[in-house]
């Protein structure tokens, strides 16, 4: 291979099998812009050489030599920098990319690829260099690269491999491997050097030195099939239950008609022949598989393997046959269910995109979550439901995972992932009895403890529904139609209001017993480990409902309020469990909405007291509480047996400036109201 040293400060060699590019930044002037200098070998987002987007050649560090680029973020007027070199559009054969660089200490690096020629369209990957010294590299189709590690404040070695054919991304920090991807965008075309405030409050600042890349073309053979990826929805988790997606190419001329293909998991199989196809050079097609492969504890790879194309047995090129994944999946703890609660509402228009990400973390956790969708203000509104969520979170769509503090509802995988890991106090099991014609449900909820707990834990039962559709009431409002907000999930595609016709709602909370903070009584004081306590209640489920698309969602509740744990059953799946004996909360009382119904709590706001006033249709042991909204009881008081009317009065005088519930137990039954405290 013949290299030509050119006077730009750069290497380069071309030939018909590849190319070359190397640049050091030494034979330019420092303190001058890059760009004019390079000769075209560099541009700027803009392709303005020489505008406020240019970098400044550096002197004040280097790798090698005495001059680099320096990039922090709005580092000049006009800025920050922009710096762009293209490659290009490469989707076949190989690419290998590296350079020195810098991170200042306490600060941040990033670059991007992008995808095509022009620049802008679709970003093939962003590589965030994080000011605590860890790598991420993300893209919005579902690339998700991190746990890699580069020292700050010194000079290190990036390295980026990417064999197009096999969608094989490789990253090497100082020359060694750090781990691999397949990318969802496999094709890029340039590079852009951007210092973005995406790390904000930390901001960038970074030095880049002998900025390197080779590309090698691949000439295509007359039959080559080739995997070029290996994805599945679900999320990686030990113990999900995955179904593979493999992307099959055509790399080379002769169209494919048919093949074979196998993904190998931790000892198991599942194949599946494809035909009937007519896939041309450089196409691609993405097979579903049929079997599901079960995620496994460990650093254990998946593969991915084409055969019998054209049912011509091996093909041209074997080098691209197979594709490896290596699954290093999180573990859950032992009889661990998180719950993910989304304030929402048909009138809200950013609430579809609560919508999408609820049914996102179904797909990819559907054993280990149990998602359930409050809704306010609307025909699915549950008003117990709605009052307790209604005083967790300050606007809608906002989500709760295990009770925690609010988050938006597309940043709900991160909390999940996090309680996901945490062990519970006890594994929780819905049992039920279902009479078809009076359309009874009775459910009990079981927790057998795998540690030892105390009378401030509390149980709870929930009913949501899926596949919820009506006419009148039903029309969801989207700010999300015409995508000028985004893509969310299909919502984007669609009219503004939604019309009732087109919308179907999941996770719907339908029912909620006996309170949204759980029932009092639901333990001794002291439980040890293997004791297992019960609670019943009795439902009648309404004509409207469809059984078939009921969960039955046990809830464990600890001290502080946040959810401990819980289960998740369809009436089929508890009944097939047995319904169990226990303590019924609704013991007395044909609907919990009823004692919703004799309670009455003014004023509201509230300063000094607190009027609750009780109309009482059977004689009934009132205990009335007070929470905050952690959870936390403020007070409590047994007014013993009470019938009729009455008006009890609560002292706030001392109680601090908040959002509070006061809770009415009568016999075995309690409702909640919020009551707001100036």
């Amino acid at each position: 291979m013949k290299k030509q040293l050119l006077t730009f400060g750069f290497l380069t060699s071309l030939a018909a099998f590849g190319q070359t590019f190397t640049d050091d930044f030494d034979s330019y002037t420092a303190g001058q812009k890059l760009c004019p200098q390079s000769g075209g070998a560099w541009t700027t987002w803009s392709n303005a050489p020489g505008g406020t987007e240019d970098v400044l050649v550096s002197n004040a560090d280097a790798a090698s030599g005495a001059n680099s680029l320096y990039f922090a973020t709005s580092v000049q007027a006009g800025g920050p920098t922009d710096l762009v070199r293209n490659f290009g559009v490469l989707n076949t054969g190989q690419f290998e990319m590296n350079f020195n660089m810098k991170v200042e200490t306490g600060k941040a690096g990033y670059f991007n690829l992008q995808r095509n020629a022009t620049i802008g369209q679709v970003w093939a990957m962003d590589c965030f260099f994080n000011d605590n010294g860890t790598i991420s590299i993300v893209n919005q189709d579902g690339l998700n690269f991190t746990g890699a590690t580069y020292p700050q404040g010194g000079w290190f070695n990036f390295k980026l491999a990417i064999n197009f054919n096999t969608n094989h991304w490789e990253v090497f920090i100082d020359y060694l491997s750090v781990g691999s991807f397949a990318n969802p965008i496999n094709q890029i075309a340039s590079i852009d050097i951007y210092p973005t405030d995406q790390n904000a409050p930390y901001s960038c600042g970074y030095f880049i030195d002998d900025f390197h890349y080779e590309i090698t073309p691949y000439t295509l053979p007359s039959l080559n099939g080739a995997v070029n990826g290996l994805v599945f929805d679900q999320g990686l988790l030990a113990g999900n239950i995955v179904t593979p997606q493999v992307t099959v190419r055509n790399l080379g001329t002769t169209p494919i008609t048919s093949f074979d293909v196998d993904v190998d998991y931790n000892g198991n199989t599942i194949s599946q022949t494809v035909t009937g196809l007519n896939l041309a050079s450089l196409a691609s097609t993405t097979v579903t598989m049929n079997g599901t492969l079960t995620i496994a504890a460990g650093n254990i790879p998946m593969v991915a393997t084409v055969s019998n194309v054209n049912g011509g047995g091996a093909d041209d090129d074997s080098d691209d046959d197979s594709l490896t994944i290596n699954l290093d999946p999180l573990v859950p703890a032992m009889g661990k269910m998180v719950v993910g609660e989304e304030g929402t509402g048909t009138w809200c228009v950013w609430c579809p995109r609560g919508a999408v990400f609820m049914d996102l973390m179904e797909t990819k956790y559907e054993h280990y979550w149990a998602g359930i969708a409050v809704h306010n203000g609307d025909t699915m509104t549950n008003e117990i439901y709605d009052a307790g969520m209604g005083g967790l979170i300050a606007g809608y769509p906002s989500a709760l995972i295990d009770r925690l503090p609010e988050v938006d509802p597309s940043e709900m995988e991160e909390d999940f992932l996090a309680r996901i890991q945490v062990a519970p106090k006890a594994v929780i099991t819905n049992g039920a009895t279902w009479n078809a014609t009076t359309r009874e449900l009775k459910v009990s909820t079981s927790a057998n403890f795998l540690a030892a707990a105390n009378n401030n834990y509390r149980l709870g039962i929930v009913l949501t529904e899926d596949e919820v559709t009506g006419t009148t009431g039903f029309s969801q409002a989207n700010a999300y139609a015409g995508g000028g907000n985004g893509t969310m999930g299909g919502f984007e595609s669609l009219p503004n209001p939604v019309p009732a016709a087109q919308m179907v709602y999941n996770h719907v909370a339908r029912a909620i017993k006996p309170s949204f903070t759980g029932y009092i009584n639901s333990f001794p004081g002291t439980v040890n480990i293997g004791e297992t306590h019960t609670i019943t209640a009795t439902f009648i489920l309404p004509a409207s409902w469809d059984e078939t698309k009921i969960h039955i969602i046990g809830l464990l509740f600890d001290p502080s309020g946040k959810i401990d744990n819980a289960g998740k059953a369809t009436i089929p799946e508890a009944v097939t469990n047995g319904f169990v004996t226990g303590t019924d909360v609704t013991a007395g009382l044909n609907d919990l909405s009823q004692v919703d119904d004799m309670v009455q709590v003014y004023p509201n706001p509230a300063t000094t007291a607190v009027s609750v006033s009780l109309q009482i249709k059977e004689q009934s042991e009132v205990t009335i509480s007070v929470t905050d909204i952690a959870g936390k009881e403020i007070s409590s008081k047994n007014y013993g047996q009470l019938n009729g009317s009455s008006i009890i009065t609560i002292n706030t005088s001392n109680t601090p400036v908040g959002v509070y519930f006061v809770n009415v137990k009568m016999n075995n039954a309690v409702t909640q109201k919020k009551v707001i405290i100036q």
